[in-house]
């Protein structure tokens, strides 16, 4: 991709969201994409690489959604790429590089919320049966794996958080882990005795393992080599229990953080609380769930009901 000099802008708008908000590398490595694509499109819209971001109008933006449409991409990464981009222009709004904010007023596109996946109160039974038979096995692997599935039922907290967990961050003692989510906001989460019982098992397993590095030292799951699982290891090891308890439910590991969710809104939890245990940060976020439930008691009504 050739040198656009505008750009320079949003490398300033990139590390004061790294710094200054402390997002993750990860959503920031997202958002430099995002921009990138952007500025590629505006460099072939425009047909020339010394554009500035004054250049840009409600019409160049609805072209770009349009190219972004026929490429055949999925209206919620529509969506994505626009908030990346309006939340990029009201940096330049403020920082008074561009005089209003064009952006502002293009709406995007409409997109259908799907209710996410979960398991059945009888899937979650087959699930931990199996799991906790190879987790008395006594091996590493095995105590491991099933030490993460626990946590991951237990808590409902994100893949990326369980990935960076480190030994210090669960105190079997008060039953609690600390995680860090999205944004770098620490929440605790009380661990249930399930999932305590399965991580002291793990933890002498553990200390058999010598990593090589202060970070894998730091690590609370780590490979038989001594390094962090990665989030791809992880994902692999919670797949193939999934895949036991229901092979064709489409089912990944983000679905332990909806049975988490789902389960406890079921019995009664209140919303409210249930948001902070999942760290969103909207409670219209946490709100799906209760959809969810609504879902399956229309359909338990339509089965049941004589004259449904």
């Amino acid at each position: 991709m050739p040198e656009i000099p505008a750009f320079g802008a949003a490398e300033d708008y990139l590390r004061e969201i790294e710094s200054g908000r402390q997002l993750s590398p990860h959503t920031v490595a997202a958002y430099r994409r995002d921009l990138l694509q952007f500025a590629a499109f505006l460099t072939q819209k425009l047909e020339r690489a010394d554009w500035q971001w004054t250049d840009v109008d409600r019409l160049t933006i609805r072209a770009y959604l349009g190219q972004l449409t026929r490429s055949g991409l999925a209206r919620r990464s529509i969506a994505r790429k626009l908030s990346a981009v309006r939340a990029f222009f009201r940096f330049l709004h403020r920082e008074e590089i561009v005089e209003t904010n064009t952006v502002r007023a293009v709406r995007s596109p409409k997109i259908e919320r799907k209710l996410p996946a979960w398991l059945t109160a009888a899937e979650v039974e087959k699930l931990f049966l199996a799991a906790e038979i190879r987790g008395g096995q006594g091996n590493f692997r095995d105590a491991r794996d099933y030490a993460m599935l626990e946590l991951f039922y237990a808590t409902g907290m994100r893949l990326s958080e369980l990935h960076t967990l480190d030994l210090n961050s669960v105190d079997t003692i008060a039953g609690q882990v600390r995680v860090l989510g999205k944004g770098r906001k620490e929440r605790i989460i009380p661990v249930g005795r399930a999932a305590l019982t399965a991580l002291r098992r793990y933890e002498p397993r553990r200390m058999e393992i010598a990593p090589k590095t202060a970070a894998d030292r730091r690590a609370l799951f780590v490979s038989e080599r001594g390094a962090r699982l990665s989030r791809r290891q992880i994902q692999n090891v919670m797949k193939a229990f999934l895949e036991q308890a229901a092979d064709d439910a489409g089912l990944s590991t983000h679905s332990l953080r909806h049975s988490f969710a789902t389960h406890l809104l079921d019995a009664g939890a209140d919303l409210l609380a249930v948001k902070e245990l999942l760290g969103h940060a909207s409670l219209s976020t946490t709100q799906i769930y209760t959809h969810t439930s609504k879902e399956r008691l229309k359909k338990v009504y339509e089965q049941a009901h004589p004259r449904a």
